[in-house]
This record gives C-alpha cells, structure tokens and sequence, in this order.
C-alpha cells in the first residue's frame, strides 16, 4: 500500500498497456451515448487511446513531483487512484449486468443512472490530483 502512495505514477504507467490491450481486444466496438434525440457514438480503441493519454499525463505529473523531492499527501493520493481504478472498475462490473430481455428496462435504467453516477463520481475525483500537485508545490520541500 505504502508503494502505491509513494509512487502513484506506476499504477498510472503499468495501466497504459493494459487500457490499450483492451482497445485493440475490443476495436469493433463502440460506446453509444444517448441524450435526447443526439446519439453520440465513440469507438473503444479511441476511448483507451484518450484515457491511456490521460494516464501518462497523470503519471507523468506524479513523477514529475517525486524526482523534485516534493511531497504529496498520502492521502489525496490514495483517493485519487481509488476514486480513478475503483470508478473505472465498478463501471466496468455494472456495465457487464445489462439485460437484454426487453420486459427488463426498468432494471436497464437503473443501471444507467448508476454508471452514470459513478463516472461523475470519478471524474469529479480527478480533481484531487492537480489539488495535490497544486499544496505539493506550495509545500516545503522532503528533506533528504
């Protein structure tokens, strides 16, 4: 535990080739969005290509702070990796149980409003890291 709070940015870069592996697993897919009478309609493979991004960004960030010997809090950076994996891993799990017996849509929608719960959940989380990076640099330096 104590690794991934001190070197947040491996959990970030270990995840890229497996995000990716995904995107290339899952290239004829898409994700369909509908709101209203708009569909909007993204493939996979650009998805895990656009979070794999985000992920070295992150990572890249984290890394960033810890070769300058600045220190972030433990906890913001457990929330942050928890809020980020455990969002994407509950989203992942919910959207597995999608029924596709048409009697079920009530259970359908529920479903839906939960995914889409969880994802404002853990994109609002994505706010907790340029919050830490932000009193890391405010913060004194580590001694050693």
């Amino acid at each position: 535990m104590s690794r991934i709070t001190n070197k947040p940015h491996l959990i970030f870069w270990l995840s890229i080739p497996l995000i990716m592996l995904s995107g290339f697993v899952s290239s004829t897919e898409n994700l369909v969005i509908n709101k209203y009478d708009t569909y909007y309609v993204f493939s996979l493979t650009d998805l895990n290509i656009l979070i794999s991004i985000l992920f070295a960004i992150i990572g890249l960030g984290y890394w960033i702070m810890l070769k300058t010997n600045r220190k972030l809090s433990k906890w913001l950076n457990l929330a942050h990796i928890a809020l980020t994996f455990g969002g994407i891993l509950l989203i992942w799990v919910l959207s597995q149980l999608y029924r596709e017996s048409i009697v079920e849509f009530d259970f359908n929608d529920n479903l839906t409003l939960a995914i889409y719960s969880i994802t404002l959940i853990a994109v609002v989380g994505q706010i907790i890291f340029p919050i830490n990076i932000i009193s890391g640099l405010i913060k004194n330096k580590t001694s050693g």
